[in-house]
């Protein structure tokens, strides 16, 4: 079972460098981000906090042990995920212009009750091609919407609620959660029932390439639509500026 502490491994290193570069893809002081070992999306990743006084193994178990220790402590761990979750999410974003001509969501969230042992923040591409997405339990796992997948913005918002609801949200019992994981299959995107994974994986794929197509079209348009526009004379700029401050100049 040693597959189930794998994260903590490498959470615990004091050097995360010497991690091999087809497990390590970013870390911090703070943090470490690692390629999934099953991703689920053509971009998935997983950001780990460093193990590190005064934070131990057991508070950094998973979401639920990290929220029921201290709260304040707990807010500054999740803010550090976020804060190099987001880099990674730029990072992301230049390679799919880089290797496929254009954006399409990230998202970034826990699952309430995970596979494995410690703390990890999901960031994965909304697309969810992928062979390793092989059944009902995966899909609904991400599924954006259905509630198994919980965004980190939203368990950030309950620190900001009122100390009932926070500790209500923090529960993060099993019996409350797993039900989604049994729900049918649906499309996130446009909501069509799906009879089984593989028609889905199938229509996944189109809906994926669907946008590629319409947002690469949308990016030539707006290419040739700057491209056609006469060039600007020394002090357009500045008469711009005094038209956007001022209004319409008065006859």
């Amino acid at each position: 079972m040693a597959h189930l502490t794998v994260l903590r491994s490498y959470a615990q290193r004091g050097r995360p460098e010497t991690l091999p570069a087809s497990i390590l893809f970013n870390h911090t002081e703070t943090c470490l981000t690692v390629y999934d070992a099953f991703p689920k999306a053509i971009f998935h990743f997983l950001v780990l906090p460093r193990i590190r006084p005064p934070l131990d193994a057991e508070e950094l178990t998973n979401l639920r042990t990290l929220l029921k220790s201290d709260k304040k402590r707990a807010r500054a761990v999740l803010k550090e995920l976020s804060n190099e979750a987001e880099g990674v999410k730029k990072m992301i974003q230049e390679e799919m212009l880089s290797r496929y001509g254009f954006q399409w969501e990230i998202w970034m969230g826990f699952h309430p009750v995970p596979s494995m042992q410690h703390l990890h923040l999901h960031i994965l591409s909304s697309d969810l091609c992928s062979e390793k997405l092989k059944n009902k339990k995966h899909y609904n796992s991400f599924h954006p919407a259905l509630g198994f997948f919980l965004h980190l913005s939203d368990v950030l918002s309950w620190f900001e609620a009122d100390p009932s609801f926070f500790e209500m949200k923090s529960q993060l019992k099993a019996r409350d959660y797993e039900p989604f994981l049994k729900d049918d299959l649906a499309c996130w995107k446009c909501g069509r029932a799906m009879k089984n994974m593989p028609a889905l994986k199938a229509h996944l794929q189109t809906e994926w390439r669907d946008e590629a197509r319409k947002e690469k079209a949308r990016i030539a348009r707006k290419r040739k639509f700057e491209e056609s526009q006469p060039s600007s004379s020394p002090g357009d700029g500045e008469e711009r500026a005094a038209l956007s401050a001022d209004g319409p100049a008065k006859p």
